[in-house]
């Protein structure tokens, strides 16, 4: 199966399972790469891992943990590295990633603009400025980004808002809100989209 075999939900159905799988094990996790693979082909190469009623087009399949560190500047870096650094075999239909951010919202910019506006001729001290502030923001939430790739073009970033844990388990599954906009994470979109492009090395 090709790209241009699926529908064009496919994408948006799997970010949605992929979703669901990092929702179960609770906030507090680091970012997670997934590869995208056409739940037909796995059937054929790996059918102990097929549902027999599973009837999605693209199948999440973690991948091993990422050697990312604890700081969130230092994680910010090294997360482009790995991303720059990555490749699939040609199975793999495209690729997922969760990381957890913090957002603000709109009116608490002129404060993050305070903090970093001096720092201007250090970017990086200037963002981790900004990241500092956004962190202990009155009115920071904590939210996950989840983005997808597919191979032929279709990419797609999505939201979750951290809520007040009001659901359990499959309830809480069920009752997943996901935000999207045209404008959400382009430069991350980018660099997962790259990482699809890049020759596998066997």
């Amino acid at each position: 199966m090709t790209d241009s075999d699926l529908s064009s939900d496919a994408l948006g159905r799997a970010l949605r399972d992929v979703t669901e799988f990092v929702d179960a094990t609770g906030w507090g996790q680091p970012p997670m790469l997934f590869a995208l693979v056409p739940t037909s082909v796995l059937a054929r190469t790996d059918p102990d891992l097929v549902d027999e009623h599973d009837d999605s087009e693209l199948s999440p399949i973690a991948q091993e943990q990422l050697p990312l560190s604890d700081d969130q500047q230092t994680q910010a870096e090294e997360l482009e590295h790995v991303l720059a650094t990555t490749s699939w075999p040609t199975a793999v239909a495209g690729c997922a990633l969760v990381q957890e951010i913090i957002v603000l919202p709109p009116q608490a910019e002129g404060d993050l603009d305070e903090a970093f506006a001096p720092l201007l001729a250090n970017p990086a001290a200037a963002d981790a400025a900004a990241r500092e502030t956004a962190r202990h923001h009155p009115e920071q939430q904590q939210a996950r980004l989840i983005v997808g790739a597919l191979r032929d073009g279709p990419q797609l970033a999505l939201l979750q808002l951290r809520g007040h844990d009001e659901f359990d388990g499959a309830d809480r599954a069920g009752r997943l809100e996901l935000l999207s906009h045209p404008d959400l994470a382009p430069g991350l979109l980018e660099a997962l989209a790259a990482t699809l492009d890049a020759e596998h090395e066997l």
